[in-house]
């Protein structure tokens, strides 16, 4: 057994060591970001958790989660609808572009039944 850890931590330090290893190069592109603009905006861990109300002001669910596309390119809201003290309820997705952000968090045209009505979401298991 003690043969076959030496093998691979040798085949590890032979391949970290080769030249094609050396040869990989990783670039990041860094932007210059205008942290005023950045720093007016809704941190992930304020908006989790929050109340979500329609057009008329009427409670119709709660943020649980936020998600980014794999791209990076999309964001999403995981909500929380339905249910009476934690039973029962559905998690719905809409896009985060779709909701109004201020003093109160507004998806415009929004009801309890319509979200109801969206495809239940649940969370990828790796």
């Amino acid at each position: 057994m003690k043969t076959s850890v030496g093998i691979g931590a040798a085949l590890i330090a032979a391949v970290l060591s080769s030249p094609a290893a050396a040869a990989v190069k990783q670039t990041v592109e860094l932007a210059k970001v205008d942290i005023s603009q950045v720093s007016a905006g809704y941190r992930a861990s304020k908006v989790i958790g929050s109340t979500v109300v329609n057009d008329a002001g009427e409670s119709i669910g709660a943020i649980d989660d936020l998600l980014v596309s794999p791209d990076g390119k999309a964001t999403y809201v995981v909500l929380s609808v339905g249910g009476f003290l934690g039973m029962g309820k559905k998690l719905v997705v809409v896009p985060y572009s779709s909701l109004q952000l201020g003093d109160k968090i507004v998806l415009p045209g929004g009801s309890k039944d319509g979200l109801s009505n969206l495809p239940e979401f649940k969370y990828a298991t790796k």
